[in-house]
């Protein structure tokens, strides 16, 4: 039985004002809680206190953070209840690293990333204890700085803790989102979850990112269709290997939810776009690593993370 939330977190710091950060910061001050919203580029951050993060789309609202900040040390300014950490999974030592330095016994900091084994990275400086893992089911698209177009929102979302003893405080992070607009659950099955997306992920960004086609396009493209279609099988393979659990019907459901995505652009596409680093390595490179420990062959992951890398080699 879910044990009853008596913690009462009040005010929230997000990592990160990319269009996942603002989507997260915006419904959690709708909800009336104290946010405080940070990101190294102060362009990106500049409007979300005064106009407000404007939110389009799949859901509509436009709405102010209490507070602004450039750099993760400014955060211990406001001695936040919880930590969202929304930004790339590559940039997680760094983070995790400026965070210790203001981490008090209490505080929660959420993985609300893409990717396989975030919150791994985040126990690794600050313990099981304080560290969770939240699945995100939505599309989003930075338009301009706090401005987001979100292009599709799949609710519930959901978060669990990496120590049993921490589950009180994961059933009211989920309270608060929920407040906020948000629905999310506490769940005991977040690593399953993990996957099941991450297959997606690992089957559609990387393909988008090197073609440049958006997800209708790849879906659509009878030819660039046929390897989605393999690097979902071989993610699927190196999954069960390892014992995740993703449902008889997997594959049916994961390629039809794909071809339903519309005319998106996946985060990977828009990454390299900007000359951005990617995730791969927290997408495909897991898969490799994971296919690696079962015996399992990954050769379209391996030839995909070689690809993006090889674009990524040229920023």
């Amino acid at each position: 039985m879910e044990k009853e939330a008596k913690w009462d977190p009040r005010t929230f710091a997000v990592i990160g004002a990319g269009p996942v950060g603002c989507i997260v910061a915006a419904f959690l001050a709708k909800g009336g809680y104290k946010v405080v919203l940070c990101d190294v580029v102060p362009e990106l951050v500049a409007p979300a206190k005064d106009r407000g993060i404007v939110i389009e789309g799949a859901e509509t609202l436009t709405q102010r953070v209490h507070a602004t900040c450039t750099s993760v040390d400014e955060l211990s300014d406001f001695n936040p209840d919880v930590v969202f950490i929304t930004v790339k999974a590559n940039a997680l030592p760094l983070i995790v690293s400026a965070i210790e330095e203001f981490h008090r016994e209490g505080m929660c900091v959420v993985s609300w990333q893409n990717g396989i084994d975030t919150e791994l990275e985040i126990a690794k400086g600050l313990g099981k204890k304080a560290s969770m893992r939240a699945v995100v089911n939505y599309g989003c698209g930075l338009v301009e700085p706090a401005r987001v177009k979100m292009a599709f929102h799949h609710p519930p979302h959901f978060i669990q803790e990496l120590d049993p003893d921490a589950e009180a405080a994961a059933v009211a992070i989920a309270s608060a989102l929920t407040r906020g607009g948000l629905e999310t659950r506490r769940t005991d099955r977040i690593i399953n979850m993990v996957w099941r997306k991450s297959v997606m992920n690992a089957s559609m960004n990387p393909v988008c990112a090197v073609t440049g086609l958006t997800m209708a396009q790849t879906m659509n493209d009878p030819i660039i269709f046929n390897i989605v279609d393999a690097l979902v099988k071989e993610c699927v393979q190196v999954a069960r290997a390892n014992e995740i659990f993703l449902g008889w019907d997997y594959y049916t459901r994961a390629m039809d939810y794909m071809g339903h995505a519309g005319d998106h652009k996946p985060s990977m596409l828009m990454d390299i776009e900007n000359r951005r680093r990617t995730e791969i390595d927290f997408i495909n490179g897991k898969f490799v690593e994971y296919g690696r420990r079962a015996g399992i062959a990954t050769p379209y992951n391996t030839t995909l993370r070689s690809l993006v890398k090889g674009l990524e080699s040229k920023f």
